[in-house]
């Protein structure tokens, strides 16, 4: 059924056949890759979820994360809709398709399909040379990146999302793909899920190099298994940029800061 609709869906937006020029996007990370793209001017609504860059400060709100407001929506008489899947329901994600409204689906699962869609949503905003040429500064950053962080043995990492209860990233994720760039492997990796919940015993007998948090006291709490604390050398680490969770082009960025936590030493 996904996959009839995402076709539905694709099918829509490849029939497109002016340049768009009132635009909804219903993700912050799609949000900012518009804006990166110098075309925030084609914004006429945004899906909520955290601060938005200060360039989309007046632009009419659509709901928050998983709440779309589908009234407010129709009422700003869009020609594209940008979307994430899991930002909005199944049962909405069903009533766009049949608004008969071009919608382009972006659900990168890694930093090379990343670039790739900011090609090809600037292709739809009328705005290809930017977007070849944003495209090619990532692909060389993370080539960059991947050249000096490489290691012959990738060291284990576990990736805390959130702690009570506890879930991690699993592979064929974007936060996975991160990972690897800093010469790092995801000790989840063989889990499909995009966010599984684990327990404690399962990270202990995993056997992680290091552990990743969004903050101190999730990472505190590590200590009190004395063994992690020894396998891992002290390598607790926080996470404090938040751009790991938003897949737009300034999350090359955020991978660029990640590896410098993950290998200070290069």
């Amino acid at each position: 059924m996904r996959r009839h609709w995402l076709a539905v869906m694709l099918l829509a937006f490849s029939a497109q056949a002016m340049a768009v020029e009132r635009v909804v996007s219903l993700a912050p990370s799609l949000s900012e890759i518009v804006v990166e793209l110098g075309a925030a001017d084609l914004l006429v609504g945004v899906l909520d979820g955290g601060e938005r860059p200060a360039a989309l400060a007046q632009v009419p709100s659509v709901g928050q994360y998983g709440q779309l407001n589908m009234e407010r929506l129709l009422s700003l008489k869009p020609d594209l809709i940008l979307l994430w899947p899991g930002s909005v329901g199944p049962a909405q994600r069903e009533q766009l398709q049949r608004l008969n409204i071009p919608v382009y689906v972006a659900e990168p699962h890694s930093l090379e399909q990343l670039s790739t869609q900011v090609q090809r949503i600037a292709e739809q905003l009328g705005r290809a040379d930017a977007g070849r040429q944003l495209a090619a500064q990532l692909r060389q950053r993370l080539a960059e990146l991947r050249q000096r962080y490489q290691r012959a043995e990738p060291l284990r990492v576990f990736y805390q999302v959130w702690n009570q209860p506890l879930y991690t990233v699993g592979g064929g994720q974007i936060i996975s793909d991160a990972l690897s760039v800093c010469g790092a492997r995801n000790v989840f990796d063989d889990l499909k899920l995009p966010a599984p919940q684990v327990s404690i015993e399962s990270v202990l007998q995993r056997d992680p190099e290091m552990i990743l948090a969004g903050d101190q006291a999730q990472v505190d709490a590590w200590k009190a298994w004395p063994h992690l604390a020894a396998v891992a050398h002290g390598r607790l680490v926080v996470v404090p940029d938040k751009g790991l969770e938003r897949p737009s082009g300034q999350m090359v960025e955020a991978v660029a800061k990640l590896c410098e936590l993950i290998a200070p030493q290069r």
